[in-house]
């Protein structure tokens, strides 16, 4: 008797270590997934600002660094509720359950303000700090607003990222030149009347006629949403993970 209790006592011991070991597992990882993070380092206008961070499913797993995409919202998604972010885009993909094989980050402007690229850079550069993150394969892509900022960052710091995506923005033709070595894939509404598709259709010829990397996709019945399309499409996140970053030319 004595004997069965030694081993049904065992068995329950067993049990419960086994249990509270995989508790604090769960406990010791739980970015996993889409979270809020604050931003608080030293840009003044900035701190405080929230962001949503996306970590795959089998980033503690794996050791290796992880691609990664930075989101850039439109003006819907401005403000201080962070949930707003997730109506658009790879965030609001991932609260559907969609799973990605990058870490996502997708930080949120205040209202009246815009995406500052030194706010920008510095998020990014905390992020590369303390997470597995494959420098050479930072991406870039947003919509409208974000669309806009996208095309800014990557004209500022044209040697930081792999590639970019922007979604109805409006860039700034003089500067194609400092990023005609970065694949650059422009997605535009041919009935957009928010932002006529000519400001897409510049910056794309801007970029043919400095021989940039670039292409055009037009949606000829898509209005001002041309994102839905597009982050819908597993052709974009193919795409992305096919680029590199490129040594700087000297």
């Amino acid at each position: 008797m004595r004997i069965r209790l030694s081993i049904v006592s065992i068995f329950i011991v067993t049990f419960f270590v086994l249990v509270f070991c995989a508790t604090l597992l769960q406990c010791s990882h739980p970015e996993v997934g889409q979270h809020v993070r604050v931003f608080d380092k030293k840009i003044t206008k900035y701190v405080g600002s929230h962001y949503l961070l996306y970590l795959p499913k089998d980033y503690y797993e794996s050791k290796k660094n992880w691609p990664l995409i930075l989101f850039l919202h439109g003006g819907g998604a401005t403000g201080t509720d962070i949930n707003r972010v997730k109506k658009n885009g790879p965030p609001k993909l991932i609260e559907e359950g969609k799973e990605y094989p990058f870490i996502v980050v997708s930080p949120q402007h205040k209202k009246n303000t815009r995406f500052s690229n030194d706010f920008l850079i510095a998020l990014l550069d905390d992020i590369v700090a303390n997470y597995r993150v494959d420098e050479d394969r930072l991406y870039v892509t947003g919509l409208s607003g974000g669309g806009t900022a996208t095309w800014n960052l990557a004209m500022e710091y044209p040697h930081c990222f792999a590639a970019i995506a922007p979604i109805c923005g409006r860039g700034n033709p003089d500067g194609a030149r400092r990023i005609k070595h970065l694949p650059v894939w422009v997605f535009h509404g041919a009935k957009d009347e928010l932002r006529s598709i000519k400001t897409s259709e510049a910056m794309v010829e801007a970029l043919k006629g400095v021989g940039g990397n670039v292409r055009f996709t037009v949606y000829p019945e898509a209005g001002h949403d041309a994102w839905t399309e597009t982050y819908s499409n597993p052709e974009l996140y193919e795409w992305f993970l096919k680029q590199r970053r490129q040594p700087k030319q000297e």
